[in-house]
């Protein structure tokens, strides 16, 4: 059914205009930084000091992508990696005092940002959209276990 497929189709190409949109915001607004870099960042500001798999898991990505992120970001000053005991292969990610002061701002531009994806919707809109989203992964992690 030609539906069946449009949900694919626009599930894709709203995610993809979603993360450009997302990150010319906070381009034009100082903050070099990707959508994803901003998930890492919004994990550690919510959870505080976790390791690459902990983020990994929060975010759904592999910790091979989760490195790179991490990379990144501690290239701009915004991370550091900290032993975790005596086992030097194991690190935590450690919000640096730069990005616990940019915080407020960078969540700011990214609420705006999507503020102005959902212009024009109703709350009702919103609140049935986000639960058919919720849905559709419910799906998916069920169709995902076996």
């Amino acid at each position: 059914m030609i539906l069946d497929k449009q949900v694919g189709v626009y599930l894709n190409q709203g995610h993809c205009l979603f993360k450009q949109f997302l990150y010319r915001s906070f381009l034009a607004n100082g903050f070099d930084l990707t959508p994803e870099q901003f998930l890492v960042m919004d994990t550690l500001w919510d959870e505080g000091v976790l390791n690459q798999q902990q983020i990994a898991d929060y975010i759904q990505k592999d910790k091979n992508s989760v490195t790179k992120l991490i990379d990144g970001l501690e290239k701009r000053g915004w991370v550091v990696r900290t032993a975790v005991g005596a086992d030097r292969r194991s690190k935590n990610i450690v919000l640096t005092p730069l990005a616990k002061e940019m915080k407020d701002k960078v969540v700011a531009v990214a609420l705006q940002a999507v503020n102005q994806i959902c212009d024009g919707l109703s709350q009702k809109e919103i609140t049935l959209f986000v639960h058919t989203l919720e849905r559709m992964i419910q799906n998916m992690n069920v169709v995902n276990k076996f």
